[in-house]
């Protein structure tokens, strides 16, 4: 495997996709989801793709003394979310470096799309605050994640 690798052009169809909905406490003043939620949202469908691919869920990653952190986090709003609504949370690995993945978000209401984000995501031992080799397997199941999923969650 080259140190870097990229997976195949896919824009089309996601990956895997996560279906959440906007929750009240979720909304400011103005009755949209706050900024900052997104980023949460992002989250939540990451965990749940890591958990669709089998691999190890935080608590297992922090038990084998090794997690993935955030080293960096870009959202570009197109749209607001109002409560009530039914999101649906496309995640894409789009680069696999040897200790580091750029994961690809999109979040889109009913076919319209409210914002894409792109977090690159560092493995680590937090003990010694060191870079890791991204494990052989874990290339393998996110770069070959190719067949798209439906939306998890529940909803319409």
């Amino acid at each position: 495997m080259t140190p870097s690798e990229s997976a195949p052009d896919r824009s089309a169809t996601p990956a895997f996709a996560h279906r959440l909905r906007v929750r009240w406490a979720e909304v400011d003043l103005q009755q949209v989801v706050f900024f900052g939620n997104y980023a949460e949202y992002c989250d939540i469908a990451f965990t749940e793709f890591i958990r669709a691919l089998g691999l190890p869920d935080p608590i297992a990653q922090q038990r084998a003394g090794r997690e993935l952190f955030v080293r960096k986090m870009q959202v570009e709003y197109h749209a607001s979310a109002r409560f009530d609504d039914w999101l649906d949370i496309s995640v894409r690995c789009e680069r696999i470096g040897r200790s580091s993945m750029t994961i690809r978000f999109g979040i889109d209401r009913a076919g319209e799309r409210l914002a894409d984000a792109e977090f690159v995501y560092v493995y680590a031992e937090p003990a010694t605050g060191r870079s890791v080799d991204i494990p052989a397997d874990w290339r393998h199941r996110l770069l070959g994640a190719s067949e798209p999923t439906q939306p998890g969650g529940t909803g319409p």
